[in-house]
């Protein structure tokens, strides 16, 4: 195993592993320790989170965790690069901050989750546990991905214990429907195999990064399973689209508490709205700050 270790200080704007892992934007990394993330506090912990990467060709394990003002790491590979890629660790954050409206619950959030950064996992793993995640928990949203690791994806074997990689898209491709209805996916495992038959043929969602936004949204609504609120997760937690707001019951219920005259009755002028409300290029910054603060019981004095 390669380590290594990354100062905090050095990046913009600070940075918090615990909220950036446990705040709804990702299902490809899990917690060492086995916590629950319904049940844990929601910011500044040490606990050791794990995922893998091809961002060398072959599979590889990857563990992270900070504590003592740094970020450690252990690996199978020289993981900073794949760290700084995936946490996005070079994002400015006070930059981004600034660049926000001055508004009331988006400053309180900021606050309150001082260095939570965005993630940007890989597309096609994002966008298979985006379709996983309809109406469910995300301690089951967890499990399941966990459960399509061992059963489709690549052991890696690591001191004594064995990772699993995510699933190509051909291996999930050869699986059949009834294999990933044992893996509990019930309705969604027609939507899984079929979109990863569509990227086993040639239809990478990746390769659409760069569109236009709308352009780049349309085009992931045409895998099986993918509306457009899980194409904007996708975009947002994937693909690099910083503006994009998907519009899940949180955030739903946040336009119509505190942004009512956003609520344009349909997902698109909706979208739009909320885009505009919350500073345009960085919109979906200030949605997962928004959401995670909501989701945890914050609060704001004064309403926009």
């Amino acid at each position: 195993m390669e380590s290594g270790q990354l100062p905090m200080s050095t990046l913009p704007g600070g940075f918090d592993l615990q909220s950036t892992l446990e705040s709804g934007q990702s299902y490809l990394w899990w917690r060492a320790d086995g916590g629950d993330y319904d049940d844990e506090p929601p910011y500044g912990g040490d606990a050791w989170y794990c995922t893998t990467t091809r961002a060398t060709g072959e599979p590889a394990a990857v563990r992270v965790r900070q504590r003592d003002g740094v970020i450690e790491w252990e690996s199978t590979v020289d993981a900073e690069p794949v760290l700084r890629d995936r946490l996005r660790l070079d994002d400015d954050l006070d930059a981004i901050r600034a660049a926000t409206p001055d508004d009331p619950l988006v400053e309180a959030s900021f606050d309150a989750y001082r260095g939570m950064r965005l993630v940007r996992d890989p597309p096609f793993a994002s966008l298979i546990s985006f379709i996983c995640s309809a109406q469910m928990r995300v301690s089951r949203i967890h499990a399941m991905q966990q459960s399509l690791r061992e059963a489709f994806g690549d052991p890696i074997a690591v001191d004594g214990e064995t990772y699993h990689a995510y699933p190509t898209p051909e291996r999930l491709a050869a699986a059949t429907e009834a294999e990933l209805r044992d893996l509990s996916l019930g309705y969604r495992a027609p939507y899984v195999k079929r979109t990863a038959e569509m990227v086993a043929d040639g239809n990478d969602p990746g390769a659409m990064e760069g569109e236009p936004y709308e352009a780049a949204r349309e085009s992931l609504t045409r895998y099986v399973g993918v509306g457009e609120k899980v194409a904007d997760c996708v975009l947002l937690f994937s693909l690099g689209y910083l503006q994009a707001v998907p519009l899940d019951t949180w955030i739903r219920k946040t336009i119509g508490e505190y942004y009512p005259d956003c609520d344009r009755g349909n997902y698109a002028d909706t979208s739009q709205a909320i885009r505009e409300r919350l500073g345009g290029e960085y919109a979906g910054y200030a949605q997962t700050y928004v959401f995670h603060h909501l989701r945890h019981g914050g609060e704001v004095e004064q309403r926009a």
